[in-house]
């Protein structure tokens, strides 16, 4: 059967052919590297004013790593709970899959409750109480027992804690977004996109206390954590994507017309209908309800990298993929970390008059401390799994799992 054969069959039914599918095995070092590299820009990206996050994708194109973020995240899931239900183990997926829920939320909890700390502290060493304004956690203060009880509920969100909510939200979705997928995905993502654009036309989206809606609305973001989906089973099936080099030059002819649109000034082709669309995107395009605009993008970007970037093991074999690897492989620890550090960061800057030089030493500093942060907690999972396998009790002579970030 032809890959463009194969390749159809799944989008409309689900399956390349009548017969069970076999899962494919083993890590794809892509997921983790690029997570790793949008963790990285996440950071840099929550401290405004920095001279370094003007150099980042968002000035280039119409996405961002909050983008690649979340359909990673749909991969990832498909990758991590598909192949227990494909295997009928359906019980298992939902443990583990309510395991992660739990350990998501509680961190989400621990980071509001320690980003309110740092900035309180701020607040009375610096007696400057913008910083409660620049941080959105005022109600915290102003009344401590409703913030907690919002916080709890997730429906207060301070700026800069409104990922890991849609991401709880997102992954509570997936048993319903993969068994749609099992079905088809293409009907799948055909159902995504009416419920983006209905809630869109109706400006529906879930309360965020006084702010009204959330910052990103889970009910325009689970477009790309769907597409996310589909592409782990894709990859769970061990299906390929055809060889169409139209595709490939429509793709990139895209991401080069996003780069121009977004660095220059005003609307370089002329035609005076499109003087307000280049200005918005210039701006940035909606990130709260998803543009089209970002939608393509990130398409564009995830059909090219699925094409040409080299899959396995061989992106993580250089020192900076593999630094990066390991961040991704940790990336709940690497963010959580990262968005205190970029909350004290931003409080240093301002402190320091943002000074270049500052600027500087808190991106790269920031940086190595995340990817060196990755690289320990993946050598502390191998010393453990190496200790768990020496045990008596559980060796019984069979050999313990290899972890993808071992030495070669």
């Amino acid at each position: 059967m032809s890959s463009i054969t194969s390749f159809r069959r799944f989008l409309l039914f689900g399956r390349p052919a009548g017969e069970t599918p076999r899962l494919e095995k083993g890590r794809d070092a892509r997921i983790d590297v690029l997570r790793g590299l949008a963790l990285m820009i996440i950071f840099v990206n929550h401290m405004p004013g920095n001279v370094v996050s003007a150099y980042m994708p968002h000035s280039y194109g119409f996405s961002d790593a909050a983008d690649i973020f979340v359909l990673l995240a749909g991969v990832s899931a498909a990758l991590a709970y598909g192949g227990l239900v494909e295997q009928g183990r359906f019980g298992v997926a939902a443990l583990k899959l309510g395991g992660r829920l739990w350990t998501l939320y509680i961190a989400h909890i621990a980071v509001f409750i320690i980003v309110c700390g740092v900035v309180a502290t701020a607040v009375t060493q610096t007696q400057n109480p913008l910083y409660l304004e620049a941080v959105n956690i005022q109600p915290f203060f102003r009344d401590t027992v409703e913030a907690l009880i919002g916080a709890l509920t997730l429906s207060y969100q301070p700026s800069y804690l409104n990922i890991l909510p849609l991401y709880i939200v997102l992954l509570a979705l997936f048993p319903a977004i993969y068994g749609a997928v099992r079905i088809s995905p293409l009907l799948t993502l055909a159902v995504s996109l009416a419920i983006w654009q209905i809630a869109l036309a109706f400006q529906l989206s879930l309360p965020n206390g006084n702010e009204g809606g959330w910052f990103f609305n889970p009910l325009a973001w689970q477009v790309p954590f769907t597409l996310g989906v589909v592409i782990g089973r894709g990859a769970l099936l061990g299906i390929g994507l055809p060889r169409l080099r139209w595709l490939d030059a429509a793709a990139l002819a895209f991401l080069i017309f996003a780069a121009v649109a977004k660095m220059a000034s005003g609307n370089p082709t002329g035609i005076a209908a499109l003087n307000d669309w280049f200005d918005s995107v210039q701006l940035g395009s909606d990130k709260t309800n998803l543009a089209w605009s970002r939608l393509m993008h990130i398409g564009a970007l995830t059909w090219l990298a699925i094409r040409w970037l080299p899959a396995g093991g061989a992106m993580a074999r250089p020192l900076l993929g593999r630094a990066l690897a390991s961040a991704g492989q940790n990336s709940l620890h690497v963010f959580c970390v990262g968005l205190v550090l970029s909350i004290i960061g931003q409080i240093v800057l301002a402190e320091t008059s943002f000074a270049l030089g500052v600027q500087l030493l808190i991106c790269a500093g920031g940086v190595t401390f995340l990817t060196g942060l990755g690289i320990f907690l993946s050598w502390y999972r191998i010393v453990t799994n190496r200790g768990a396998s020496a045990e008596p009790a559980s060796g019984r002579g069979m050999p313990s799992p290899r972890p993808f970030f071992s030495p070669r």
